[in-house]
């Protein structure tokens, strides 16, 4: 249930940062997370690594009238997940087991058919891409307290989300645009059980969670808590007014998984250091296109096979698996080496106004620049 609003691509404007020492390194994580809890999150989460160190930054409370949040706390990864679900597919590759550029009619024959769809002409990288057109219109959103309530404990299958989708008319033709499509990664899902006989979320439980050893990272399916210690999840749909956002039942595979910052950390540095890819694989990953338009504050973005790409204040560029669920916003950044790294955790989704969406996202970008650039 991500948000039509991909706040990932709304970003930027932050100014470039100076080299600092490691003290001030830490005063200025610590600033940066208490500037986001200034534009009205509720809390943050913060850990940034180097090839020397790893260090951890909390601001605000856990819960309304509580205490500060927990840095083991879990929480929902939102459309982070797409570099999960892209990890599996490249892995998937190197076994020769399946190839970017089959289409999905080769393991979902007849699926996609009409509505001037063709799943003869939609690849598996277009999808992963989001050039594949597949409309994300009837992609199941919340957008107000009152839907939440009556909708936070429905299910919704790839299945049932791929069928709603291709009733809609295509965005562009294959390869001919770029349109972020929750729909299109549900389909991959399908693929991946096609190809290997397991659900999308046992194959990323296989491929990354196992070999990673990560102990509380883990697919929730149709339970709408979070096991474990973590901060509620608030939404501010109207200004003013925080609502309890923290259940939901969120099974599909455009982002379903809970982690905390440690293990996400781990698996971001671990598909950019090589440990999950192997070098052609990650050239695939990293393979972009532009976004185009409608990143309007960063117009410089670009996608790869699940992850967005722009470029730092300081120079080069910066990798940048995130997601938005009900109640929760996180944004990773990773170097292309994987040696350096940022998580963050923000416990509040501030949908009241673009203005305090908008500023939400600048200050979380200038803390990912200071730590990129430092």
């Amino acid at each position: 249930m991500r948000r039509r609003v991909f706040a990932a691509i709304a970003v930027t404007l932050a100014t470039a940062a100076v080299p600092v020492s490691a003290e001030a390194g830490r005063s200025t994580l610590q600033r940066d997370a208490d500037r986001i809890v200034a534009t009205g999150v509720t809390g943050v989460l913060v850990r940034e690594t180097s090839p020397h160190r790893s260090r951890t930054a909390v601001s605000g409370v856990r819960v309304l009238g509580g205490g500060a949040p927990r840095t083991d706390g879990r929480f929902r990864i939102g459309s982070t997940n797409k570099v999960l679900v892209g990890t599996v597919v490249l892995q998937l590759v190197a076994e020769g087991r399946m190839r970017l550029d089959d289409s999905v009619e080769k393991w979902l024959p007849g699926l996609v058919r009409g509505t001037g769809y063709d799943g003869r002409k939609i690849t598996i990288r277009h999808l992963l891409q989001h050039t594949a057109g597949i409309s994300d219109e009837s992609f199941p959103t919340i957008e107000t307290a009152e839907q939440y309530y009556a909708d936070r404990y429905r299910v919704h299958t790839e299945e049932e989300i791929v069928q709603a989708g291709l009733r809609n008319k295509p965005t562009f033709q294959p390869g001919k645009g770029w349109d972020y499509s929750n729909t299109g990664y549900d389909l991959i899902g399908l693929m991946i059980k096609a190809v290997t006989g397991r659900t999308w979320y046992d194959e990323v439980h296989r491929r990354i969670v196992r070999p990673l050893h990560l102990q509380d990272t883990y697919f929730p399916g149709t339970a709408p808590g979070i096991n474990g210690p973590h901060a509620h999840g608030y939404t501010r749909f109207n200004p003013g007014e925080y609502i309890d956002t923290t259940e939901l039942v969120d099974a599909d595979a455009s982002g379903g998984y809970i982690s905390t910052l440690k293990d996400l950390d781990r698996i971001v540095r671990a598909i950019f250091d090589g440990r999950l890819l192997k070098p052609a694989q990650l050239r695939e990953l990293k393979s972009t296109v532009p976004v185009g338009s409608q990143a309007e504050f960063w117009p410089d973005a670009a996608y790869g096979l699940g992850v967005f790409s722009r470029s730092l204040p300081c120079g080069g560029t910066v990798w940048i698996p995130s997601g938005d669920q009900i109640g929760y916003r996180t944004r990773t950044a990773v170097s292309a080496d994987g040696k350096r790294s940022v998580v963050v955790s923000m416990s509040s989704q501030l949908y009241d106004s673009m203005e305090a969406l908008l500023a939400q996202e600048k200050a979380a970008s200038q803390l990912i620049d200071d730590v990129m650039c430092r």
